[in-house]
């Protein structure tokens, strides 16, 4: 059966039980079950599987965008208890931030070099938010394994870096993307899309799988990228990076290792994807 825990106290762990958890901001779909899967493949029949529901306030960019995230506990709940989740805790934003949440009043997790590139360009402030609840939430679960999706790749990049550089005694595990069968990366931010841009999002995974085929410098893949876009989409960025993002790769390698990463604006919902840059990369 499984628990659902609003407060932090509610989180004892019991000795010698093996822990794999999975962070989400609730509205949950496939990709995240995918997450519980891999966590339960890694713990055994005789682990505890937990999932946190939490939209974390520090990580948006206005008072808006957190009022709009979709928040469906009940299902949510419904689809953990389904997927054999041994604990939900989905606690309040007092009880994650009893002393408030402007960034002055609390202790935060800097993301470094990594938090100021693509995402970070965009989108200040959000990296420390999440490292910050990412952080808390470790603490607090004590988990020996800690599972996240590869859409959100620089977000997992980061998690990886923070749980070595601070000694966190936790396993990062990355889990493939979830796509939907028109190849759209799963996404709670799908739900905001109208029938007419749901279509036309679909040339994002498009777009990088075309990049990823075209057998030549990282000019001709992007190319091939730019080209199978959706004029209404806005784009951000669409690089080529190495698998630990630490450098951009120049346009006249012929890298086959790395990664290729697109963010942009579709209507007013922004969407992230990328693929390896040469199909399964067996580094990352």
């Amino acid at each position: 059966m499984t628990k659902l825990i609003h407060d932090i106290g509610g989180l004892t762990r019991e000795p010698g039980v093996v822990r794999a958890f999975v962070p989400t901001m609730g509205a949950l779909h496939q990709g995240h079950l995918d997450l519980v899967d891999a966590s339960r493949a890694l713990v055994g029949p005789g682990g505890q599987v937990i999932v946190s529901i939490f939209v974390n306030p520090t990580q948006f960019g206005n008072e808006t965008d957190v009022s709009q995230y979709p928040r469906t506990l009940e299902s949510d709940f419904a689809q953990c208890e389904a997927s054999g989740v041994d604990i939900v805790f989905a606690p309040s934003v007092s009880e994650m931030y009893p002393g408030g949440t402007q960034t002055s009043q609390y202790v935060s997790v800097q993301p470094g070099p990594l938090g100021s590139i693509l995402e970070g360009v965009d989108r200040p402030g959000h990296f420390a938010g999440m490292l910050t609840i990412v952080a808390k939430l470790l603490n607090l679960v004590q988990p020996n394994f800690a599972a996240f999706g590869e859409k959100d790749y620089q977000q997992l990049a980061l998690i990886s870096h923070m749980v070595q550089q601070l000694n966190f005694p936790v396993k990062v595990v990355g889990v493939q993307t979830r796509r939907e069968p028109d190849g759209l990366a799963m996404s709670s931010r799908n739900t905001f899309l109208i029938p007419e841009q749901r279509t036309e999002a679909a040339s994002i995974s498009r777009a990088l799988f075309a990049a990823q085929a075209v057998e030549g410098n990282i000019d001709a893949k992007l190319s091939a990228a730019r080209d199978a876009l959706s004029a209404q989409i806005t784009t951000s960025y669409l690089v080529a990076m190495t698998p630990d993002l630490s450098r951009e790769l120049v346009g006249t390698e012929n890298a086959t290792q790395g990664r290729i990463l697109f963010a942009g604006l579709l209507g007013s919902t922004r969407l992230i994807d990328n693929v390896p840059l040469g199909g399964v990369n067996p580094d990352e």
